[in-house]
Order: structure tokens, then sequence, then C-alpha cells
């Protein structure tokens, strides 16, 4: 493995990742603008929290779903014309729910359809994250876009609240049908119409869905690689879902709750800043299980019930740590096969999504059992167990290099393969067009 460092302005030069970052960014804002005030939307024609909160996971947890039984489609299909066809579903999803007046159980079923195709288009974004970016440039893109995410989604929730006082929350939805429009005609007007890759037996999608990610989850290594991009993220993002509580039951003041949500993704911020950017790649791998570490520790100090201002640096702190998935990125696309690569992200893209929707249920469920420190001090502690997770160094390094799902350079100069583990089948054999101007390699929320 190279072990030069990647810019940002190796990385903004290609065309392709500047049109799939931008469209991206501005969709997650979207997506956390609607939330915001379908939630607002369901609360006042209900009277409910739990269907208040359930509106907050909706587009989360039918991702499962879309996963499992569609997720080849990332493959089989044009990358453009799919991206397009996404955002421009969740532009009409957006626009009924602004301008028909539907009852509450509609607009939730409308959310969750709409959810089930999200893992097909993630996959297809990431997918081609990975072709036109090589080597550490595409651990920096990834880093550069989890940031972006970040940012997203706090314009979004400030944007919804804006928005709402001002529109309505009915009106407000227009908005972010307006934002997806905008994402794919961005799409459809700056990428390129890449052509698919041929299915591998000329089955269907849901069966080569099926198969294709029990192979994945057969690999040893390329399981450890997703339990450790899964897990850490759901349990301590438990941990954030309890703010409000815990600030509640401390009787902290009213803009207590902000100020401690906004901690963790200012440090994932600075933690993808500092990482991406300024160290070295062979040290990010050997950053991972402290990075996990500082992700899960700075929780359970919230069982003494620390002054307002010290929890604050303890969520920065933990914010910090979620830059561990950057000595994992890299691992990852080598692990999966490249003619499998749109699904391999849709199903990590699935995973993520899916237990950042369960995590806040589980310690929620447990808060309310026991009391909200307890339970964000038990989301560190189940965090801070997933370093265990980590493999050691020189399973991570083959011969110099990051582990290349088994693929070595043979004295000919042919490719031998030599995969950890179960073997995972090459999903769709055959030449693939690459992109303009593309090499041959290769979130918390994902970006593309």
């Amino acid at each position: 493995m190279s072990t030069q460092s990647a810019t940002y302005r190796e990385v903004f030069a290609v065309p392709a990742f500047r049109v799939l970052f931008v469209s991206r960014s501005i969709a997650i804002a979207a997506d956390a603008l609607r939330i915001v005030a379908l939630s607002v939307l369901v609360f006042a024609a209900t009277g409910s929290p739990l269907l208040s909160a359930i509106t907050f996971a909706i587009g989360f947890l039918p991702q499962v779903l879309g996963g499992a039984l569609f997720g080849s489609l990332a493959d089989r299909l044009r990358p453009r014309p799919l991206i397009v066809a996404g955002y421009g579903a969740e532009c009409v999803a957006a626009l009924t729910l602004a301008t028909v007046p539907l009852p509450t159980w509609a607009r939730l079923v409308l959310v969750a359809v709409v959810a089930v195709g999200t893992p097909v288009f993630n996959g297809a974004s990431g997918r081609l994250v990975a072709d036109v970016l090589t080597g550490d440039a595409y651990v920096l893109g990834r880093s550069v876009s989890s940031m972006a995410s970040g940012g997203a989604q706090l314009l979004g929730l400030a944007a919804g609240g804006v928005a709402i006082a001002a529109l309505g929350a009915q009106r407000a939805l227009l908005l972010t049908a307006a934002c997806h429009l905008v994402a794919a005609l961005i799409v459809r007007f700056g990428l390129a119409d890449l052509p698919a890759v041929p299915a591998a037996d000329g089955g269907g999608a849901v069966r080569q869905s099926w198969s294709s990610n029990a192979a994945l989850l057969a690999d040893p290594w390329v399981r450890q690689l997703l339990l450790l991009q899964w897990l850490p993220s759901a349990f301590v993002v438990g941990a954030e879902a309890l703010m409000v509580a815990y600030a509640s039951t401390r009787g902290f003041p009213a803009g207590a709750v902000g100020l401690l949500m906004a901690a963790s993704p200012l440090g994932m911020l600075v933690g993808h800043l500092v990482v991406g950017r300024l160290v070295p790649p062979d040290t990010r791998i050997r950053l991972v299980a402290p990075l996990v570490l500082l992700l899960g520790l700075p929780p359970v100090a919230f069982a003494f019930d620390p002054p307002l201002l010290v929890c604050a640096v303890l969520m920065t702190a933990s914010g910090v740590g979620f830059a561990y998935s950057l000595g994992l990125q890299r691992a990852f696309v080598d692990a999966v096969p490249e003619r499998g690569r749109g699904q391999a992200f849709g199903l990590l893209s699935t995973g993520l999504m899916t237990l950042q929707g369960v995590g806040p249920a589980v310690f929620g469920g447990l808060a309310s059992l026991t009391a909200p420190r307890w339970a964000v001090a038990l989301a560190g502690v189940t965090t801070v167990t997933t370093a265990l997770l980590v493999p050691r160094r020189r399973f991570l390094l083959d011969s110099g290099a990051v582990n290349t799902g088994g693929r070595k350079e043979s004295h000919d100069g042919q490719h031998t393969v030599e995969r950890r583990g179960a073997h995972v089948p090459d999903l769709d054999p055959g030449p693939l067009e690459p992109a303009a101007g593309a090499g041959a390699a290769g979130d918390r929320r994902p970006l593309g």
C-alpha cells in the first residue's frame, strides 16, 4: 500500500466525485428537513410521542428490505438514471406530503416505500466513488463526504426549524421537494451516463441480491469489516439520542440540549479533518482501535453526572472517535469483489441506517427502565467492547499492503486470488467499462 497521503485538491479534481458530493449533500439536508417537518405534522395530528418517534425512524428501518431484495440493482442498472430516479422519487414523495391531505398512516407508508430503494441508490453512488477515486484519495473522499454529511444534517435540522416557523410544517416540505429536484438535476446533467455491469448468471435481481449478500456475509474478513463499521456507530448514536432525556433529568437550561446534540457532530468534523488529512495512511490503520475506545469511553463518564460543560466536552471527544472508520474504508473496498461493489456499499449503508434506528430504541428502552445516565454509560461500554473486533495490525497488513481481498500479483504479472476465509464469488464477471478518467480500484450516516 502506498503511504503517500492524498490532498483535497486531488479528490475534488475528479468531476464525478464533485457531482456526487454536491448532490448528496443537498439531499441529506433535505432529508433532515423532512424528518423535522413530518414529525411536527404527525405529532400535531395524533398527539402521540410514539408515532412521532416512528416518523423519525421510518426512513431508516425499511432499508433492510430494500438491501436484502434489490441490492444487486446497484450494479445491474446504469448508475446515472438510477441515482436520478432515487432523488426523483424523494422529490415526488415530499411534494405529495406537502400538497395532499393524507392520513398519518399513509404519510408513513409513503416515506417507508421510498426508503426501500435507498440502499440501491446509495449503493450505486458508493460504487462510483470507489471507481473514480483510487488509493488514499478514496479514503480522503469518504472522509470529506462524512464531514459534509454531518454538516448537511445540522443545516437541514436548523433550516427545518426556521422553515416550519416561517411557512408551517406542511409548506416546509416543499423545500424538501425542491432540494431533491435540484440534486436530481445536478446528477442528470453533471454525471456521465456510465454502463451497467452485466449480471453474473442472468438470473433475477432478487435471487442475486440474496445470494450476493449471503456470500459477502459468509466471508469472515468482509463480515468483520462490516460489523466494525456498523456496531460502534449504532451504540454511540444510542447515547446521543438520550441527550434530551439526560438534560431534562439533570435540570440543565433549555439551550443545553442544542449544545449536547451539536457536540458529537462537531467532534466528528474535527476528527475526520485531522485524521483524514494530516495522518498518514498506515497510521490510520494503527489508530482504529484507539479511536474506537475514544468513541466509547467519554459516554461512560455520564454515569457520574458531570457538569454541563464537561458533558459537552465528553461528547465532542466521542465524536472525534468516529474517524476510526477511515482506517477501515480502503480495506473494505479492496475486500469486496470489484464487480459487486454497488451491492456491497448498499449492504454497508443498509446496516448503518438500520442499526442507527435500532440503537436509540434499545437504549431508550433501557433509560425508561433505569435512568438516562445509566443508559448513556452502557451505550459507551458496549461501544468500547467493539474494539475487540479490531484485528491485529498484521492482519490488516499483508506484505506491506492493506488486505486486497486476497488479490496479489504473481511473479508473471498475472492476478491470482487468495482470499481469507470463505470465498466470495466475483459477483459480476467480465470486463467493466471504467468511468472516464477513473482508476481501476477502489457514517455515521454514509454520503454516497
